[in-house]
């Protein structure tokens, strides 16, 4: 049985992209979107128009996981079509380049880290930490890990986290946040004055609703389930951190497709080099894989994540409020 870094070093020869594969999916992505988002103007039922909307945002959901993959240096690198596609997706989804990846590259060095900075992850309290808190501080800290808020993300997580509050902390390194939101407030306002509330509302409001939501449950679940463990910084291993702390969310396989596979999490942590289409490949050829933790869409495994509030160093698992008090 491989684990550790030999494990890593294993799956090595799967983080290689096909090239072929990578254009057919991003460009065969880009295409289905733009006829969802075209469908939502072009036909006149409200209740269809809706539909499409819908599917829009579940194909933004692929879309961002395929932007998340070159933003890793997965897929199409030293592509300047590439880079350019990704670096106007990265405005339209208000996640431009520069603070997507400075976050989310710290999340990976600092995946289920006790005592390191919440930048790029949602925050982790242990039950000392939390009982020394004073109320306010509380109600932030709750408040940032309420169903509600992730619900919202189109406006907590993105909005306000990925635009706003990183312009905020430093204008000149994430100048492209602000021009972001300038362009997606402007588009908002002159899609409902010009094509009428309606359009506005599956067009633009409710795929980014949807994508913001599935978005930031999705990154919240794959580190808040039951049985994940979080380390003391001086006993965090890279490995260890992947394989316990991340899930393997089972779904079926629309949902796969429509998430980019990035339910096999554990396995992207453990090499993010793997591009998305090989991930239940590499999942199949490794044993080790697949004795994970797991997590799925199920309402009963949704309730059972979102419950989960504070790291209890003495049980050594997450626990929810009732236990806290």
């Amino acid at each position: 049985m491989l684990c550790g870094k030999e494990l890593i070093l294993a799956t090595k020869p799967f983080a290689k992209e096909i090239r072929t594969k990578s254009w057919i999916y991003a460009l065969s992505t880009i295409f289905f979107l733009a006829v969802a988002l075209t469908a939502t103007i072009l036909i006149p039922y409200f209740p269809v128009r809706l539909l499409f909307s819908i599917i829009a945002g579940l194909l933004m959901v692929r879309m961002f996981i395929i932007y998340h993959d070159h933003q890793h240096h997965s897929i199409l690198t030293h592509s300047k079509i590439a880079n350019f596609i990704m670096t106007a997706f990265g405005f339209f989804i208000l996640s431009p380049t520069s603070i997507w990846k400075r976050s989310h590259d710290h999340h990976h060095n600092n995946n289920s880290k006790l005592f390191s900075a919440s930048i790029g992850s949602y925050p982790i309290a242990t039950r000392k930490k939390f009982e020394e808190m004073t109320s306010r501080q509380k109600f932030e800290y709750l408040a940032i890990r309420h169903p509600l808020t992730i619900a919202l993300g189109y406006f907590s997580m993105f909005i306000f986290g990925m635009c706003i509050a990183s312009f905020v902390s430093s204008p000149r390194k994430h100048y492209d946040s602000l021009i972001a939101l300038i362009i997606h407030v402007t588009l908002s306002v002159l899609l409902c004055v010009f094509l009428g509330w309606q359009i506005w509302f599956c067009l633009f409001f409710l795929p980014f609703v949807i994508a913001f939501a599935m978005g930031a449950y999705l990154f919240y679940a794959q580190h808040n389930f039951p049985g994940v463990t979080f380390s003391e910084n001086n006993e965090w291993a890279y490995e260890k951190a992947a394989m316990e702390s991340s899930s393997y969310m089972v779904m079926n396989p629309v949902m796969a497709w429509l998430t980019g596979n990035i339910g096999y999490h554990h396995i992207h942590h453990l090499n993010s080099k793997i591009p998305f289409y090989r991930l239940p490949e590499v999942m199949s050829h490794f044993k080790e894989l697949q004795q994970c933790k797991r997590t799925s869409l199920k309402i009963k495994e949704v309730a059972a994540c979102l419950r989960l509030k504070i790291w209890d160093q003495d049980k050594k698992e997450m626990v929810g409020l009732r236990e806290i008090r």
